[in-house]
């Protein structure tokens, strides 16, 4: 993992983000030597939740779908 000094990483700070995306996490180091770790946020949410769309179809339309999907050939 690469170390950057803090007056590089207030240069670079798009970058530094985007390399901690790819990385999994960059150093600062500040120039009383106390060492930082930047690294981005585990997300909590589901990749399954999306957002519904409305197709404008009655729940009988959608049971019909359903059903033919299921059918055997």
């Amino acid at each position: 993992m690469k170390v950057f000094t803090y007056s590089e990483a207030r240069q670079k700070l798009a970058a530094l983000l985007e390399r901690a995306l790819r990385e999994g996490a960059v150093r600062i180091r500040r120039k009383d030597g106390e060492v930082f770790v930047l690294r981005p946020e585990e997300s909590n949410d589901s990749p399954l939740d999306v957002p519904g769309l409305d197709l404008g179809l009655s729940r009988d339309e959608i049971v019909r779908f359903v059903r033919a999907g299921r059918r055997k050939v």
